[in-house]
């Protein structure tokens, strides 16, 4: 089966991305979803210069939907399913768990777009799903934190079930599918090469801490 990939270059999806390759299922394209205001990828914040590196790793096109939020956001993401579809995909893969609202949007924006919404995680426990990610080789390290649970401390740090303990601790879901935490993808198992990177500065944006990384 050939599928287009939701790439948010979070762990989630990487681990979805992983087992469908596992699985036999040959990547197409990589979409991910870019807030035009800051040129960066939406609730994780990559940079475009970043995203492109880890998409040369992969060795995958990667096509942009951009958008200012919203409903322009489900028209540009339905667009880029077009795209994706002309390249070949026959499914569309994200990495969701278990927010049946978001699986709802899924399915809605690959019935726009004629394809299949493809869900490779769906059903997995959440400590099931961290505990595989570290296992299979994934490389993460914490790009954003919500600071309702996190604090900054966590910020640049490598996931590591260390970690992961640390953040069990605190009372926050260690999946972080609360919007407790998000991440960036430096290597996982598909990829030719680690993509290196430099933690920049610290920001705070409406309750959230962000690193940048450059």
């Amino acid at each position: 089966m050939k599928f287009a990939m939701s790439y948010s270059f979070g762990k989630d999806s990487a681990l979805a991305m992983y087992k469908m390759i596992e699985a036999g299922h040959e990547p197409i394209c990589l979409i991910t979803a870019i807030n035009e205001r800051d040129s960066r990828s939406w609730f994780h914040g990559i940079s475009q210069n970043i995203a492109e590196k880890i998409a040369d790793s992969i060795g995958l096109p990667i096509i942009t939907a951009s958008s200012t939020g919203a409903q322009k956001y489900v028209e540009a993401f339905t667009n880029a399913l077009l795209q994706a579809k002309t390249l070949g995909a026959e499914v569309c893969v994200f990495g969701d768990i278990d927010i049946e609202e978001h699986l709802e949007w899924n399915k809605n924006v690959c019935n726009a777009a004629e394809l299949e919404c493809f869900t490779p995680l769906w059903g997995t426990s959440r400590e099931t799903s961290v505990k595989e990610e570290i296992e299979s080789g994934i490389t993460a390290v914490i790009k954003v934190v919500d600071h309702k649970y996190l604090d900054d401390e966590f910020l640049g740090r490598e996931l590591t079930t260390e970690l992961v303990d640390k953040i069990r601790q605190t009372g926050a879901d260690v999946c972080g599918k609360n919007g407790e935490y998000h991440t960036l993808v430096t290597y996982a198992p598909f990829y030719k090469v680690p993509v290196p990177i430099h933690l920049g500065e610290i920001v705070q944006i409406d309750g959230y801490g962000a690193i940048d990384i450059l």
